[in-house]
């Protein structure tokens, strides 16, 4: 289930993958402070967008059941678009590296 601090923390990942300083080399094997790598925090960000799309589903079967209030099957419609959102401009980002690192000339 999506919540406003697993949103933030999405969010920070994803801030954290456009970090300058993240191109700067470490020693390998490592990952600095803790930070997790460029591929688990997409799995994070996956993860989470699919939370929020499950929670999203429920609350709209529980609207239908008369079991819910509007109010919370809106905001949950709304956080899980925002997930979307924010994950498909991280692959739209990661496809667009991708051409300019094949248009580089060898």
């Amino acid at each position: 289930m999506t919540t406003p601090s697993g949103a933030a923390k999405a969010y920070a990942n994803l801030a954290r993958l456009t970090d300058p300083t993240a191109a700067l080399p470490r020693p390998a094997g490592r990952v600095a402070g803790g930070e997790p790598n460029f591929s688990t925090a997409l799995k994070e960000a996956m993860t989470a967008v699919a939370e929020a799309g499950k929670k999203s589903d429920l609350q709209a079967k529980a609207l239908a059941a008369g079991k819910a209030n509007v109010v919370d099957v809106v905001t949950a419609v709304a956080e899980t678009e925002v997930a979307i959102d924010a994950l498909v401009a991280v692959r739209d980002r990661v496809i667009q590296s991708y051409e300019e690192i094949m248009r580089m000339p060898i």
